[in-house]
């Protein structure tokens, strides 16, 4: 065998997967704190969350990569875990690695021809049954019989056919070798499946494929991914890792279920805040006034001086008596108030539409194409005012131009043929997927106080945007991720939306939680948007003009 391994070989199969009181921490950084899961035989985990939640330190600690400061990760069985570097040394071949996926599979096989030969021999030998009944167990349960004709399906499946056998893996493509550690998995199919972005560098036909072998597993699954169609055919079981109003919580069904209990927990959570300000706002009253007012202020009556001075005390006494009431509730609401909801993601600004504006075109393409990077888009027209803004999807293969169309439409690039032409006074701005910024010793504050104060119009405050965690406000852009430079780049849209929003893979380095809300936002907005995405969830769901570009 040509990379170390820790498979259970041939024992008895513990098929649950069961997290206890799991506390982990990276140095101070506290990632779970107490963190209990199940996972059972047949259920299809999705983990989801903000980047940075812990949805890959969960699958490491899952996988027995990492170990818990505290707790109990245990069960399982055979655990098979998605390495993003194949563990094999460069000059290994693509035969040898797909026959290492394969050895544990032809050696129980002959472990059961030698064991039946045994019992053959010596039907009473209750050793060798004992052995036999658990090497069976275990070949039944990673379907030994079906094990050649699997892994040539998933090798079709994966696109790894064209490969030669004989071909050293560090001369594959870090796409191919992804595919192949992705294969490796599939054909020796383990009955715990533990998946970091299997999705990555698949096109739509092996993304298709993977779903439904995943589907028909028969084990445990627990993966990580960004596509959102791919968590929706896949997993029966949706674990929110982002921080809540109860905390970490694990929904039932797929996806679109998710979504479902989302936004009604969302209604509930909105619902309570709300009243509890209310609660809040009548005990203060209540405490300053309210309890003060027990019965009317008047002058005794002659001759009642004594009754009177009988009552007031008794006033008084339930004066005091509601007012420590008033007190104490307002205490205990103060100490135990709910979080006000996040606010969504919103365009605003120069993307309202102009209450009876008449419709224009804010660009037009004509015949445009640059040579080696875009074919000729005959005609492409961008709207602005009236009834309807533009909203136009731009689809096609990798290399077919998308990026290249949207930088034209923005003027950072000039076309070698053809004609692109703006209206006067027209603000276009373009999200592109690498952000750089021209000082990168600045901080996400500076530039969003910087175009804010350009604008010279009302804006969201920045940290309420959900965009930039706290932490990250006054740090040098030049230090962060391009997913947080992303983030940055869509706030400074916000603070100053443009007339034409053009967005290259705008979901791509964002969460879905995030990447929701942009649909949502992009769908409402009276502006005109121009998008290029791969995103299936999003283009499953565009029901606006659509340009597929063709593949050359």
């Amino acid at each position: 065998m040509l990379s170390p391994t820790d498979r259970w070989c041939f024992m008895p199969s513990s098929p649950s997967l069961r997290v206890r009181d799991l506390v982990f921490a990276y140095r101070d950084r506290i990632v779970f704190d107490g963190l209990n899961l199940t996972v059972g035989t047949g259920r299809r985990v999705g983990l989801v969350g903000e980047n940075g939640v812990g949805k890959s330190t969960l699958l490491r600690l899952l996988a027995r990569r990492l170990r818990p400061r505290a707790g109990v990760v245990e069960g399982g069985g055979d655990i098979g875990f998605l390495h993003q570097e194949l563990p094999f040394p460069g000059t290994a071949t693509l035969r040898e690695v797909l026959d290492d996926a394969l050895a544990d599979i032809r050696r129980a096989a002959e472990r059961l021809d030698e064991l039946g030969e045994r019992l053959h021999d010596r039907p009473d030998d209750t050793q060798a049954l004992e052995e036999y009944s658990r090497v069976l167990e275990w070949a039944q349960a990673h379907d030994l019989w079906d094990a050649d004709r699997r892994a040539t399906l998933v090798c079709e499946g994966l696109g790894l056919v064209g490969i030669a056998p004989e071909r050293a893996i560090a001369t594959l493509s870090g796409g191919q070798r992804c595919r192949l550690a992705l294969a490796t998995l599939l054909i020796r199919s383990p009955e715990t499946l533990v998946l970091d972005e299997p999705t990555n560098h698949l096109d739509d036909s092996a993304l298709d494929f993977v779903q439904a072998q995943l589907a028909s597993h028969s084990g445990v699954v627990v993966l990580s991914s960004h596509d959102r169609v791919f968590l929706d055919a896949v997993c029966t079981d949706i674990v929110d890792l982002d921080p809540a109003l109860d905390g970490p919580a694990r929904y039932g069904g797929a996806y679109s279920d998710y979504l479902d209990h989302k936004r009604a927990e969302r209604a509930r959570w909105e619902q309570r805040y709300a009243e509890q300000r209310s609660e809040l706002r009548r005990l203060r009253h209540s405490v300053a006034v309210t309890a003060r007012h027990v019965a009317p202020d008047r002058a005794p009556r002659d001759n009642a001086k004594k009754a009177y001075d009988y009552a007031a005390g008794r006033v008084q006494k339930q004066v005091s008596r509601r007012v420590r009431a008033a007190r104490l509730r307002l205490s205990e609401l103060e100490q135990t108030q709910v979080r006000k909801p996040p606010s969504p993601l919103r365009f605003a600004g120069a993307l309202t539409r102009e209450a009876g504006s008449q419709p224009r075109t804010a660009l037009s393409a004509r015949h445009v194409a640059v040579s080696g990077r875009l074919p000729t888009v005959p005609a492409l027209d961008v709207h602005i005012g009236g009834e309807q803004a533009s909203q136009l999807l731009i689809t096609g293969a990798n290399g077919t131009g998308k990026s290249t169309l949207l930088s034209l439409l923005a003027g950072k690039l000039s076309p070698t043929h053809g004609t692109v032409r703006r209206e006067h006074g027209i603000k276009v701005a373009l999200l592109e997927q690498d952000v750089v910024f021209g000082d990168p010793s600045r901080t996400p504050a500076q530039l969003y106080d910087a175009v804010t104060a350009a604008n010279r119009r009302p804006a969201p405050e920045l940290a309420t945007l959900g965009l930039v965690a706290s932490k990250e406000l006054n740090r040098p852009v030049g230090s962060l991720s391009v997913g947080q430079r992303r983030r940055i780049a869509l706030a400074l849209l916000i603070a100053d939306p443009p007339h034409v929003l053009l967005l290259d893979e705008p979901t791509n380095h964002i969460s879905l939680t995030l990447a929701e809300e942009l649909s949502e936002a992009l769908d409402s907005t009276p502006g005109a948007v121009v998008l290029a995405s791969h995103d299936r969830w999003l283009r499953r769901r565009w029901d606006h003009a659509e340009l597929a570009l063709p593949t050359t």
